[in-house]
């Protein structure tokens, strides 16, 4: 590591050609990396919702379905319509109820059932299916085109439309959010930081990491939205301490060395030690996410954990360059940091040492209420703009169809057709149910195989297998819609063991069950990780059971906050909080800890090492608290789609609960336990009974 050290210190010019150069490819790698928008393919391939996805898309090119309402439109009209559609490259089925009934029959002589799922008072129903997945780059242009075919206000809806919806909304907001991130996180360097070239440098620093992740993400064909959207945001928050820490070692080693190129080689070395040791505890808060069955916590797992590896990385080659390239300017253009004290209220505090460690025993009881009684929703659509075409097109579904959803039901081919009847009599028999529609609905019974158009073949009958579309009144991620849909799969394997449901609501249903049990994975494998980091460092089992500890009480505090203010959060905001605050934010513990270990150690009084100790960390720890919540300030401020908004949200606000307890509530935790953390220590601290 010296020779690396001194051969960057030596070539710092180097170093930011080559770093510049591999801009260069990693731009490219980011361009070309795909992005997937739709969440519900993240679930697991062996639920049953999914498998049924899998079918549709593979036997009946169904799993791709839109629905086109269009009002005050004549039949024929329609027909030219629906031509039109047909003729858009990548979509594979145009049906209105023209399509299972004819031309020829009165409007007046169609069966009810399917003039009442067809036809509103307005207008008609056309389900439109597509060759491609939802979210597919062609499915979107065949959207884009069909939104030109039709005069006038377009109303389609369907999980297709919805992910088009995200894509632009992303598209848009993101470089508006990612911008504000970087103003945001400059100004508080600007404040923090004692020089005004110095957060341009460490901005261009973060900014090599980011892109260098974002480039290697090609090594994995395709992240998911959320990931592309909230990782830049994340890897600047998370490893500018990195770059904070590698700037104080190389100040304070220049007081022992003439060359200033040898200090900086010194401090890459001592530095590299600490912040990879550091980086650690990020690192098991991001991997922790991998162990999720919902598989876009593997996603976003994967690509943060890069991204503090390349953060450290950068932090250790490209910074030091840059700091000697620039040192002149550095310290040329000065001014004074404006940080706050609270040496005044840190003696209060410690003053009532026993009152404060009290409170924070108190505060768990209520925070664990609260965090656990905070409402969560699964409603993908509920996380858009209620302006966004899906959510016009489902309102407009709702009103004049009285549909909120639709069920798929798949079953085989050769069941007797007095079976089929009887089953469709019953899935229409249970609450909420407004239609089912399937071959016997539409033809009758009775009628042989080879006898059935090929128009209707083509929608409910293929491949040895048959499909019903079941219209339910019931919103999804509901009780009252999974319990509809638990009873539909009864009825179903009471005559076909291996039917399949499937739809929005049965993959959000799975999501639900999924999600509860990744938030427990989440939380026990986040936890002990740290845990056993922390004990390796300190050599000690009380020390991280009371670091840990601190960090959880933010985290159940951070949770709990929504349901003191009765609102919801999205589904994936408790699987990722938990993990990531922990991960990112017990560093501020440990910079606090470790300070008062060394006062300790160097013979001070415990009152007078926890005073220096919060006095020396609460700078760093300020800053990098700050820098966490300006970076995702941005994102809320400018983001319409709830899920990234809430969870950048909920982030800023835990950086800033986590720093607060540190700063307040650690300090005289650490004055009380000083003495068990010891007996429980391999390295034993020469304590004093004198604590003021």
């Amino acid at each position: 590591m010296k020779l690396i050290a001194r051969f960057l210190t030596r070539k710092p010019k180097l170093v930011i050609l080559v770093a510049t150069l591999l801009l260069i490819p990693s731009l490219f790698g980011a361009l070309f990396t795909g992005v997937n928008y739709d969440v519900l393919s993240y679930l697991p391939d062996d639920q049953e919702s999914v498998i049924g996805e899998t079918i549709l898309e593979e036997h009946f090119k169904s799993a791709a379905t839109t629905f086109l309402m269009l009002d005050d439109v004549p039949d024929y009209k329609v027909e030219q319509i629906k031509e039109k559609i047909r003729e858009v490259p990548t979509v594979h089925k145009v049906t209105s109820i023209r399509d299972l009934v004819g031309l020829g029959v009165p409007k007046d002589f169609l069966p009810e059932d399917l003039k009442e799922q067809f036809y509103s008072e307005k207008g008609q129903l056309v389900m439109i299916r597509y060759e491609e997945k939802a979210a597919s780059e062609k499915t979107m242009e065949a959207i884009d085109r069909i939104n030109e075919i039709i005069e006038g206000e377009v109303y389609l809806n369907g999980l297709p439309v919805f992910l088009k919806d995200v894509k632009a909304l992303v598209l848009m907001e993101m470089p508006k959010y990612v911008g504000l991130a970087a103003l945001f996180s400059l100004l508080v360097l600007f404040l923090c930081v004692e020089s005004w070239v110095l957060p341009i440098v460490f901005m261009l620093t973060i900014g090599f990491g980011i892109l260098y992740n974002f480039g290697t993400n090609i090594f994995k064909g395709e992240i998911s939205y959320i990931t592309q959207a909230i990782a830049a945001i994340l890897q600047l928050a998370v490893t500018m301490d990195y770059a904070i820490f590698i700037l104080h070692r190389y100040e304070e080693e220049k007081a022992n060395f003439a060359d200033r190129r040898d200090a900086m080689a010194k401090a890459i070395v001592q530095g590299f030690k600490s912040i990879s040791g550091s980086s650690l505890t990020t690192i098991a808060g991001f991997g922790a996410l991998c162990f999720m069955d919902f598989s876009i916590g593997m996603d976003l797992g994967i690509v943060m954990m890069k991204g503090v590896a390349l953060g450290v990385l950068t932090c250790v080659t490209v910074l030091p360059a840059l700091i000697l390239v620039f040192d002149d300017a550095i310290h040329k253009y000065t001014h004074r940091a404006i940080i706050p004290t609270f040496d005044k209220l840190t003696d209060i505090i410690l003053k009532h040492k026993k009152t404060a460690v009290l409170i924070f025993l108190l505060l768990f009881l209520p925070a664990l209420y609260w965090q656990a009684n905070t409402e969560i929703y699964y409603n993908i659509n509920q996380s858009l703009p209620s302006t966004i075409q899906a959510n016009i097109g489902l309102e407009k579904l709702k009103k004049d169809f009285a549909m909120e959803t639709t069920h798929i039901a798949i079953l085989k081919s050769d069941i007797p057709t007095k079976t089929m009847k009887q089953l469709i009599d019953d899935i229409e028999a249970l609450p909420a149910i407004k239609s089912v529609t399937g071959v016997e609905k539409i033809i009758g019974a009775g009628v042989p195989n080879d006898f059935i158009p090929e128009s209707i073949h083509d929608i409910f009958k293929k491949d040895g297998l048959q499909t019903l579309m079941i219209t339910s009144q019931l919103p999804v991620a509901t009780d009252d819609v999974n319990r509809q849909v638990e009873q539909i799969n009864t009825l179903l394997k009471a005559v076909d063991k291996d039917a399949k449901i499937t739809g929005e609501a049965a993959l959000t249903k799975d999501l639900t069950k999924i999600v509860n049990r990744d938030i427990k994975v989440t939380t026990i494998v986040s936890v002990f990780a740290i845990f056993v980091i922390i004990a390796l460092v300190f050599k000690s089992l009380i020390m991280p059971l009371l670091l840990v500890s601190c960090i959880e009480l933010a985290i159940f505090i951070n949770m709990g906050i929504p349901f003191l203010q009765g609102e919801a959060v999205p589904f994936v905001t408790p699987i990722i909080i938990g993990a990531i605050q922990l991960g990112a934010t017990v560093d501020y513990s440990i910079l606090m800890s470790t300070r008062y270990q060394e006062e300790l150690l160097s013979g001070k009084p415990k009152g007078e090492a926890i005073r220096l100790a919060t006095k020396t960390s609460a700078k760093s720890i300020i800053t990098s608290m700050l820098v966490f919540i300006a970076a995702n300030l941005g994102v809320v401020w400018i983001s319409s789609i709830d899920i990234i908004k809430g969870l950048c949200s909920m982030l800023a606000r835990g950086a800033f609960i986590s720093g607060m307890i540190i700063l307040f509530m650690l300090p005289p935790i650490l004055l009380l336990m000083t003495r068990f953390i010891d007996k429980s220590a391999k390295i034993k601290l020469p304590l004093r009974k004198k604590t003021a």
